[in-house]
């Protein structure tokens, strides 16, 4: 079982003040990763990518220029080495999500029937910015056609239905359990 938050903890231990760095380079190393094709893993293929990812970089100037270049092309060789490289796109979203915490930036999503309109999304990240504090509040909007109208909101593990389809579900439950009550419960 692969243990996100584990790892991203790890990420955290090795890049320290410099996790944004690490991460936009980790983004950069690891669609040349995804291009590999085959299963590979071990301390052999980390060693052989880890030469390839560094002369890669090196030929571009990175790995002189930042350290952190260089704690990502570590970061991605140990994923490998331990066979866990599959989770990548899991781990990336979870680094991202504690650098937001840690920053104070809450994410949030939107779904609707029609994209949300610019002012709305400003005046819902602001209503939400002066009741939870948050420095920044990151929207994120999906389209859901079959919502009918109205939206669902996400913020972390909380969730507001207040779509029109999720109105005419409650709706027809609530007559549902009025038309079992009228007739005796059955």
């Amino acid at each position: 079982m692969f243990h996100a938050e584990k790892w991203a903890k790890a990420f955290f231990a090795v890049s320290d003040n410099n996790a944004d760095e690490v991460l936009f380079y980790l983004k950069i190393f690891v669609p040349q990763v995804k291009r590999i094709h085959g299963a590979f893993f071990g301390h052999s293929a980390s060693a052989k990518l880890e030469k390839v990812l560094l002369e890669s970089a090196g030929s571009a100037g990175i790995i002189e220029t930042t350290p952190a270049a260089l704690y990502a092309i570590r970061f991605v060789c140990l994923l490998v080495q331990k066979n866990c490289f599959k989770h990548i796109d899991l781990l990336l979203a979870r680094i991202e999500q504690m650098l937001d915490e840690h920053k104070g930036i809450l994410d949030i999503t939107i779904e609707a029937a029609s994209p949300p309109d610019s002012a709305f999304e400003e005046e819902l990240a602001q209503m939400i910015r002066e009741k939870t504090g948050a420095a920044e509040v990151k929207i994120k909007a999906r389209v859901r056609p079959e919502l009918l109208g109205g939206y669902l909101l996400r913020i972390g593990s909380f969730y507001v239905d207040a779509s029109l389809k999720g109105q005419l579900e409650k709706l027809s439950a609530d007559l549902n359990q009025a038309a079992k009550s009228a007739h005796g419960g059955v």
